[in-house]
Parts: structure tokens; C-alpha cells; sequence
């Protein structure tokens, strides 16, 4: 499934759900949906809080849980993901990292 396949999943999900309508409770506005990514990371932190071993399963979730609210921002502020990714890829393969 392509960038753009699952962003059509993602947002047949919030228009099913009703979250795209002016009078929902949980506007997908830019700025809602960044705080929700950032949560979402946070609680990929708390499955290696005590150790360095996670339940796939429930780290599967939150890692899914990310990447729905990361396609959910590309696509309310117009960003194109998919070139977003090559273009960094591009950009790191030219950068200096520092040496040990």
C-alpha cells in the first residue's frame, strides 16, 4: 500500500467518524492534530520506559497511532510525504555526522 493509499484509509476513518465536521468536538486542525503526534510518540517512549524490550503488539499499536496522525498532518497542511522522505534521505546522505 502506497503513502497515498493509506492516507485515503486515514481519512475515510475521520470522515466516517465525523471528525472532519465543523461541529465536532475534536477539530482536525493542524495544530490538534500535531499535539495528538506528539503524544503518540511519548507513548512509544513508555514501552521502553524500564527496559529495552517492548510487547510487539502493543508497540505495534502506538507506532500505527503515530503514522496515522503523521499522514493526518501531511495532508492538512498539503505537505507531500512521500517527497518530504526522499528529499530529507537526500539531504542526510550529504550531511557530516560527527565521529565518534
Amino acid at each position: 500500500m502506497t503513502i497515498q493509499e493509506l492516507t485515503d484509509e486515514m481519512n475515510r476513518f475521520v470522515e466516517v467518524m465525523g471528525w472532519y465536521g465543523k461541529d465536532s468536538p475534536w477539530q482536525q486542525t493542524p495544530r490538534n492534530i500535531a499535539i495528538s503526534l506528539s503524544l503518540e510518540a511519548a507513548e512509544v517512549l513508555e514501552h521502553f520506559q524500564w527496559g529495552e524490550q517492548a510487547d510487539r503488539d502493543a508497540l505495534a499499536e502506538e507506532l500505527a497511532d503515530v503514522a496515522l496522525y503523521l499522514l493526518q498532518l501531511a495532508y492538512l497542511t498539503g505537505v507531500d510525504l512521500e517527497q518530504a522522505i526522499l528529499d530529507k534521505l537526500a539531504l542526510n546522505y550529504n550531511r557530516k555526522w560527527p565521529e565518534e
